[in-house]
C-alpha cells in the first residue's frame, strides 16, 4: 500500500517538474511570500533587520524551487568569471549603464512635466538607518549588511525570477523579454508600493540589471557588485 502511494507521489512530482504550466505556481507561490512576509515588520529592529528577514525568507522559498527543479545556482549565475578583467570591465560598464538610465529619465521626467510623488528616501533614511551625517562609524558599521542585501536582491530578483518567468512563458526570446519587464516592475513596486519617483528609479535600476544580467552572459557576479557599489554610493551621500 505505501509504495503504491509512492509511486503516485513520485509520478506526481515527476510531472510537476516536467509541466511548463507549473512554474506558474511556483511564482505564485514566491511572489505571495515575497509580498506578505514585509507585513511583518518587528519594531524592536531596524529596517536593515528587517529587510535582511524579508529577502532571507524569501531566499528560503527561491532555494527550495532551485533545488525541487534540481536547478544549480550556477545556471542562475552564480559561477566563476571567465577572467577578472572580463568581470571589472561588465561591472563598470552595468555601473554607467544604470547610472545614466536614471539620469535619461530624470531629463525626461522634467522636460514632459510628469507630476510623480516624490523620492522621499533621503528624508526617511535617518528612520532607517540612524543618523549617517558626518558618522563614518555608522556607515561602516551597516555597509556590510547593505552589501549583502543588493546579493541578494540581484539573486532573487535577476537570478531567480528572470528565469523563472522564463520557463513560466516557455523559454523564448519573447518570454526573455517579459521577464525582464517584469522583474523590473516588481523591483520598484516592492521598494515603494506606489507610481513614484522612487519607485520608477528603482525599476529602472532593476530593468538596467535585468537587461545587462541577458546580455552579459547571466553572470549575476558583475551585477551584484555593480549593485553594491551603487548602493554604496548612495549611502556616502548621506554621510
Amino acid at each position: 500500500m505505501f509504495s503504491g502511494r509512492k509511486n503516485v507521489i513520485g509520478s506526481f512530482i515527476s510531472v510537476y517538474r516536467k509541466s511548463q504550466y507549473t512554474y506558474c505556481i511556483d511564482l505564485a507561490i514566491y511572489l505571495s511570500v515575497m509580498f506578505l512576509i514585509r507585513e511583518i515588520y518587528f519594531e524592536q529592529h531596524n529596517f536593515i533587520t528587517n529587510g535582511l528577514f524579508w529577502s532571507l525568507s524569501t531566499l528560503v522559498v527561491a532555494i527550495t524551487f532551485i533545488r525541487f527543479r534540481h536547478v544549480s545556482l550556477a545556471k542562475l549565475g552564480l559561477f566563476k568569471p571567465e577572467s577578472f578583467k572580463k568581470l571589472l570591465f561588465v561591472t563598470v560598464f552595468i555601473f554607467a549603464f544604470t547610472i545614466l538610465s536614471i539620469i535619461i529619465f530624470q531629463l525626461f521626467k522634467q522636460e514632459l512635466g510628469f507630476q510623480l510623488a516624490p523620492d522621499l528616501s533621503n528624508e526617511q533614511a535617518e528612520s532607517k538607518f540612524g543618523k549617517l551625517s558626518n558618522n563614518w562609524s555608522l556607515f561602516f558599521m551597516i555597509i556590510p549588511f547593505i552589501w549583502l542585501q543588493s546579493a541578494l536582491e540581484e539573486i532573487l530578483d535577476r537570478g531567480f525570477l528572470i528565469n523563472w518567468i522564463e520557463q513560466a512563458l516557455f523559454n523564448t526570446w519573447f518570454s526573455t523579454f517579459i521577464a525582464v519587464i517584469l522583474q523590473a516592475f516588481i523591483f520598484g513596486f516592492r521598494h515603494s508600493y506606489d507610481l513614484s519617483e522612487r519607485s520608477i528609479t528603482v525599476g529602472l535600476i532593476g530593468l538596467a540589471m535585468g537587461i545587462a544580467y541577458v546580455v552579459f552572459n547571466r553572470n549575476l557576479w558583475p551585477l551584484i557588485i555593480a549593485h553594491c557599489a551603487l548602493n554604496t554610493m548612495s549611502m556616502i551621500e548621506r554621510i
